[in-house]
């Protein structure tokens, strides 16, 4: 599911979710149980993002962790429980997405390099002094994979660490800690998730447990409500943040921090930095910034879920919130997930959530007209009620033509502006890259010490290479620049669905189409069953994938209610078998040797699964990095038998990397559950795992499950810490409801709350997703909405717009700030498509030039009052002494109301200050607004054309007339043919 569009589709829907958190607050909820994903915390570790000096070694990641650990520890600050889930081996269905995303860094990687390499070779021949690379430790993010060495050290740090923490932090003695490591089965949040269905079916749960999760993934807030707990909170990063840090990073770069990769692949150039300005007094470390967090409160979710869904079904139906919960976690599915490729008709930021819902509230018309049915899993009926799915899904698929024609028409105006812009940048480069040039011998010229000055200019140049760097890769992975975008499909255009098998799913005739479109959807029926399993219950299957790059369409779906579904649970892989199936060649040194070798030589009997270059379908998409890798699809059964063959040769250290293990938990030895186990031990029970001893809820004061020992660490640990193995219970069924005798909290969302939602593909105007038309502010540290009107670009009169063409500003182009019109380079030449300064411009002005009253008429307002239509047109010639201030006549800007008041222009001049208009000026009361006579002040014409000057009002028509403007100057004749001034009557501008 997409993050964060999921996340803020989420908070923008229904704002009161979160708040902010704080750490070390006394006031704050007190948790009983939190649960981290630890992954999240490995990738913002391993290659943080906001980290001038980033790690070069594991121990520098190691710590970074640990204090990543200590700081959520202190804004949770829990009583009993601490479970830190690290992924292990995952299902096949996921392990395909891994495939594609850690072949996709490889690829990536090679083309920075090369991309780096040229900049080097460049800098070197202009004589610029850059820092040299250097090795580093974390150079491929692919080791954040289980079963490498990394994944192995890392488990081994962390025990050491928990029991550091148990004996030394007060905040830790009292509680339980778990730690679930990469050789543990299962992704970190779905081990969490089978951990809180275990222990709530177990007798004397406490319903009113209060959890906290952290974690980035949509995923987890899916699970939060799929738990049906009620006190239940996510911790996450404030991804919503606005704030004017200078290291903003793009889509593209946020992408490939998503695909595992970061944007830089060297970081020993920040070491040699590091060293060099040591040296001197000057020299400046930057730590990395800390980031906000917020809690998201399930509880307040269910809420909204309750009055936007469940309330406005029809009321004889009697709607079950539980149920439609439920509902509401399925049918996000279909807007994407980890586990299937989302359907073309569905995008989260073109409002795909919001048109699901209104579907699932249009068709929800009988009692019992549920999608899914969690209570009967395991039943022969079946859990998910295919029939009412498919009518569903299909009348979703009705949508689909004005969804692709939007779509279409947004992609064209997007080409042809980013090509308009593209071409600006290049006529802009060269002024800035004299700038640049300028600026650094400067820099050389201007230092007293010759040292000091070295070192900054090593560190100056390396930065400005490596923004360069970045900004190549940006540029070169557009595809809408110079013209480079691929639409073989055109969604949209009559054909479209033979043309998307055709080229999709490589069938010619419609008979073969119909039958690829059958199996399609048998597949993907399959992977709705699996994904719905993989939330309620646990891994299903470990073995079923989903074998196609592609999903079918939302009309496709014709006929899933035909699909009988049954899972075969079978064994998940051992984490070298998984990391033959995800990691690409370029990634074989984090195998051992033998294993590398089936990857890489030629003459191994499954190389074909490793392709060193491998197509990547960008057919329709904007940007690189949203391209399909077009990777084989791993064959189980040959890998197995290869793989088999290399078991007897591992070390010792390969087979405990390459070992399925337990959980370990941890207490301070002197806890009542300690002295317990420590006295079962004694008497010769639990010391094996078929000899386990089962611990309860009231005894271990809210974890239960099974426990043994821990041989090689037990006898290391001191005595004031106990660590042994612990596995959950077996649970075979869950209860998809709120448990008897859970505390409701006081209720904070009302019916007022609930916006009225407007479908994207209805949307007019400027894309984006679909609206509710509410403006909140997500807590003090996130800032009004993007679409608050206090954010409308119109309403902000201090800047002008590139790019969008003469008279209002439109949508589309470059916002100017006031010093940047100071810059004549700005706007190197005048087309129809380019802005004469709000097409106001002196005809003593060559395009280069600007007027000396050009400062104080840049805050002019931009955008159309609702009430006005102002056509493109040719440069006015306007005399300058009417748009300064003159002494006599002074001149201001009076709000006339906010937008959609019935005063809709913000800003308008008023008329002067003197109560009689003077006589070379007179003015009059034009009417009250909404009079028919909208202007309020306006100047009137002249008697008659003054002999002296070059001007003359003329009346353009009546409002309203279709002449809109009453009066306007028209320009001498001498703007476009030259010679003496003619007047020119403007009547009839139709």
């Amino acid at each position: 599911m997409g993050v964060p569009s999921f996340y803020r589709w989420l908070v923008n829907k229904y704002p009161k979710i979160v708040e902010n958190a704080v750490e070390d607050d006394e006031s704050s909820v007190d948790f009983d149980n939190f649960y981290v994903d630890m992954n999240g915390i490995i990738h913002a570790c391993f290659h943080p993002e906001d980290d001038l000096f980033p790690p070069t070694t594991y121990e520098e990641v190691f710590q970074k962790i640990y204090d990543y650990i200590d700081r959520l520890f202190n804004i949770v600050r829990p009583r009993k429980l601490l479970y830190l889930a690290i992924d292990g081996v995952a299902p096949r269905a996921k392990m395909n997405q891994q495939r594609a995303r850690r072949f996709r860094t490889a690829k990536d990687k090679e083309i920075i390099e090369e991309e780096e390499m040229k900049l080097r070779e460049k800098y070197k021949r202009e004589g610029k002094i850059v820092l040299e690379k250097e090795e580093s430790e974390v150079e491929d993010s692919n080791v954040i994979t289980p079963g490498t060495l990394f994944m192995y050290i890392l488990s081994e740090k962390l025990q050491i660490y928990i029991q550091e923490r148990i004996r030394e932090n007060p905040g830790w003695k009292n509680i339980k800690v778990i730690l679930s490591d990469s050789n543990v089965p299962g992704e970190g949040e779905h081990k969490i998730n089978s951990f809180i269905h275990a222990q709530r079916m177990f007798p004397g749960y406490n319903p009113n447990t209060r959890h906290c999760l952290y974690g980035l993934d949509a995923d987890l807030i899916m699970l939060a409500l799929a738990s049906h707990e009620l006190h239940f909170s996510v911790l996450r990063e404030n991804v919503l943040t606005v704030n004017d840090q200078s290291n903003h990073l793009s889509s593209l770069e946020l992408s490939m921090r998503k695909a595992e990769d970061p944007m830089t692949n060297s970081r020993g150039w920040f070491k040699q930095c590091d060293s060099l300005a040591n040296k001197s007094d000057k020299g400046k470390q930057i730590h990395a910034t800390k980031k906000d967090f917020q809690f998201l409160k399930v509880w307040v979710l269910r809420e909204y879920l309750d009055l936007d869904i469940r309330a406005k079904l029809p009321e004889d139906c009697k709607a079950d919130l539980e149920r439609v919960v439920d509902d509401f976690v399925f049918i996000c599915f279909f807007a994407g997930n980890d586990f299937l490729p989302h359907m073309p008709t569905l995008e989260i930021h073109e409002g795909a959530l919001d048109l699901l819902l209104y579907v699932y509230k249009k068709e929800f018309k009988n009692p019992g007209d549920y999608l899914v049915d969690m209570e009967r899993v395991g039943n022969v009926r079946g859990y998910i009620k295919l029939s009412r799915v498919e009518r569903f899904i299909l009348s979703v698929g009705q949508f689909e033509e004005k969804i692709f024609k939007k779509r279409m028409e947004i992609r064209e105006k997007r080409v042809r502006r980013v090509l308009l812009e593209s071409r600006d940048d290049d006529a802009e480069e060269v002024n800035m890259d004299n700038v640049v040039n300028q600026f650094d011998v400067a820099v050389s010229l201007g230092s007293d010490n010759q040292e000091t000055s070295d070192i900054s200019l090593a560190l100056s140049n390396t930065k400005d290479l490596k923004q360069e760097l970045k900004d190549i890769i940006r540029s070169n992975a557009d595809t809408f620049k110079y013209g480079g975008a691929v639409d073989k499909v055109k969604f949209g255009e009559a054909g479209w669905r033979e043309r998307y098998y055709t080229e999709k799913f490589k069938v010619e005739s419609g008979g073969d189409i119909e039958s690829t479109r059958k199996a399609v959807v048998a597949k993907y029926t399959e992977g709705l069953h699996w994904v719905l399993l993989y939330y309620y219950k646990g891994v299903p299957s470990w073995n079923w994938f989903y074998p196609y790059h592609y999903g079918p369409s939302a009309s496709d779906l014709k006929g899933m209610s035909q699909t009988k579904v049954k899972f075969q649970n079978g064994q998940p892989f051992k984490p070298f078998d998984q990391l033959m199936s995800v990691l690409p060649p370029r990634s074989a040194h984090a195998l051992p040797e033998a294993y590398g070798f089936l990857m890489q030589d030629e003459n191994s009997n499954i190389v074909e699964f490793y392709p060193t270059v491998f197509d990547t379908d960008l057919d329709g998409k904007r940007f690189a990095w949203q391209g399909i890798s077009k990777l084989p699809f791993i064959d189980e059964e040959r890998l197995l038998v290869e793989t088999r063959k290399l078991d007897k040769d591992l070390t010792d250290l390969d087979r405990k990397r390459n070992m399925e293990a337990a959980e370990l938990l941890y207490m301070e030895g002197s806890c009542k559950l300690a002295l317990h186990i420590m006295s079962s031990f004694k008497n010769c029970k639990g010391l094996q795992e078929n000899d386990a001893i089962q611990i309860g809820l009231a005894l271990s004061d809210g974890v239960s499950g099974l426990v043994w020992s821990k041989d090689y660490c037990t006898n290391d640990l001191p005595m004031d810490t106990l660590c042994v193995f612990y596995r959950t219970l077996p649970c075979s069924s869950s209860l998809p409801r709120v448990l008897e005798g859970t505390d409701f909290p006081e209720q904070t969302v009302f019916e007022a709350d609930i916006g009225e939602t407007v479908l994207w593909h209805e949307l007019n105007g400027r894309p984006g997703c679909s609206s509710s038309h509410r403006y909140h502010n997500h807590g003090s540290s996130v800032g009004r909405a993007s679409n608050s009107p206090r954010n409308h670009r119109n309403s902000v009169p201090d800047e002008f717009v590139k790019g969008s063409g003469c008279g209002w500003a439109g949508r589309g182009g470059r916002h100017f700030s006031e010093p940047e019109l100071q810059n004549p380079n700005n706007f190197p030449r005048y087309s129809p498509s380019r802005p004469v300064v709000n097409s106001r411009i002196h005809p003593s002005s060559s395009p280069r030039e600007r007027p000396s009253s050009m400062t104080a008429y840049s805050r002019q307002p931009i955008g159309t009052p609702s009430n006005q239509v102002y056509r493109p047109r040719s440069p006015v010639v306007v005399p300058l002494q009417s748009f300064c201030a003159p002494s006599v006549s002074p001149w201001g800007r009076g709000n006339a109301g906010p937008r959609n008041s019935g005063l809709e222009s913000q800003w308008r001049v008023p008329a002067p200050v003197a109560a009689v208009a003077p006589a070379d000026y007179p003015w009059r009361n034009a009417g009250p607004r909404n009079s028919g006579l909208e202007n309020q002040w306006r100047m009137a014409a002249p008697p008659a054309a003054p002999t002296d000057s070059p001007w003359i009002r003329v009346n353009a028509g009546s409002r309203n007339s279709g002449v809109e403007n009453q009066w306007r100057a028209t320009a001498p004749a001498a703007v476009s043919r030259g010679g003496q001034p003619v007047w020119n009557n403007q009547n009839n501008r139709r």
